[in-house]
């Protein structure tokens, strides 16, 4: 049975118009120019910083706005190719242009099918950068391992949507593996994106640090916070925080620096603690610290003010901290415990092939928001 492509196109029509309207793309094209404006000022670069975030926010609307309307014009070709075969006279002609025009047909559903995707993060820290930490948990070496896995699968991730990604601070575990790490993804929407992997991480496999064979479960923490930016406010007085420093280290005990450059704050009024050592200067590990600890106190604001209102709710369950199982024996699954997807090649997903798994996720999440104010 051929493709009814009236009907299909009328679909893609209807996305493509519903995600033009959320996206406001005139409110872009504002946005754009007076971000313009803003960079063109000649004294702009007299503070790199606010520099870097205006051509930065330039950089990510232009890019949006190219976005979108590459979409448009791929659904007008479409539209194009479509009337060129069911108008050629010659069959073999009209049947090839078809063919072509069905593939292009399911290559474009998939595009507005992610584009839709971000369109579902409307949160009130959504569009923001992400700031990722990952623990190991039960498990021991095992966990420790499971949790340099789920490291490399999200920097994997990131890097084959070309995202940047920057590594603050590594805590190697003796044996093998991390006790934890955090890094930042600099990508607009990636907090929205990646909040739904927040949670408990589970590895079931024969382990291989066990020299009897024997299948051991593990787990790992997976924390998402969204970046601070200027606008937030968070003030931190200087005598709520004892600042330490301390040589950096790597793998294995290793010195990879040879003087007191790491930086580990404690904010005393909460008892957070954050370090950082990737940068080669006590000021630069100093900062981006305090940029972790000034996330890490916007995301308690905010959940202090989800649980206010989650109290004023007579009900409403919760599915547990645990979202995902990656189950290497004596099967080969993955699969996500709210939203049910699941594949059966773990080698892909811990390669970073994970964006099934987060569109189910934001979906599944939208699904939920909508149900708990009904």
């Amino acid at each position: 049975m051929g493709v009814d492509f009236p009907a299909e196109l009328r679909q893609l029509r209807q996305t493509l118009t519903s995600i033009l309207q959320v996206c406001d793309l005139d409110a872009v094209r504002k946005q754009i120019a007076e971000l313009s404006e803003q960079a063109a000022v000649p004294d702009l670069w007299d503070d790199p910083e606010r520099a870097q975030a205006v051509t930065s926010r330039l950089s990510h609307a232009q890019a949006e706005v190219d976005r979108l309307e590459r979409m448009v014009a791929r659904v007008d070709d479409l539209e194009v190719l479509v009337e060129l075969g069911e108008s050629a006279t010659d069959p073999a002609e009209a049947a090839e242009t078809l063919v072509e025009a069905e593939r292009e047909l399911h290559a474009v559903q998939k595009a507005l099918g992610e584009l839709e995707v971000r369109t579902l993060l409307s949160g009130e820290y959504d569009a923001r950068e992400a700031l990722v930490t990952i623990r190991a948990e039960a498990g021991g070496v095992d966990a420790a391992d499971f949790a340099e896995m789920l490291l490399r699968m999200y920097l994997r991730w990131a890097e084959r949507h070309g995202y940047k990604t920057e590594v603050y601070d590594t805590s190697y575990a003796e044996e093998a593996g991390i006790k934890s790490a955090t890094f930042k993804i600099s990508e607009p929407y990636a907090y929205g994106t990646l909040s739904v992997e927040q949670g408990t991480h589970r590895l079931v496999r024969i382990s291989p640090f066990d020299n009897q064979g024997r299948r051991q479960t593990s787990f790992a923490g997976v924390e998402v916070l969204p970046v601070v930016e200027e606008t937030d406010h968070i003030e931190i007085p200087e005598n709520d925080i004892r600042v330490d420093v301390f040589r950096s280290t790597g793998p294995g005990g290793q010195s990879v620096n040879t003087t007191d450059s790491a930086v580990r704050i404690t904010h005393l009024p909460t008892g957070i603690v954050v370090t950082c050592q990737n940068e080669k200067s006590q000021l630069q590990n100093k900062a981006s610290a305090m940029r972790v600890l000034q996330a890490k106190l916007l995301e308690r604001a905010r959940q202090e003010r989800q649980a206010k209102l989650d109290a004023l709710k007579t009900e409403g369950s919760s599915w547990g901290n645990q979202m995902r199982s990656y189950v290497l024996h004596p099967y080969q699954m993955v699969k996500d415990l709210r939203t049910e997807y699941e594949t059966g090649n773990p080698a892909a997903v811990f390669d970073g092939e994970i964006d099934a798994f987060l569109e189910s996720g934001i979906r599944w999440r939208r699904q939920a928001e909508k149900e708990s104010v009904q």
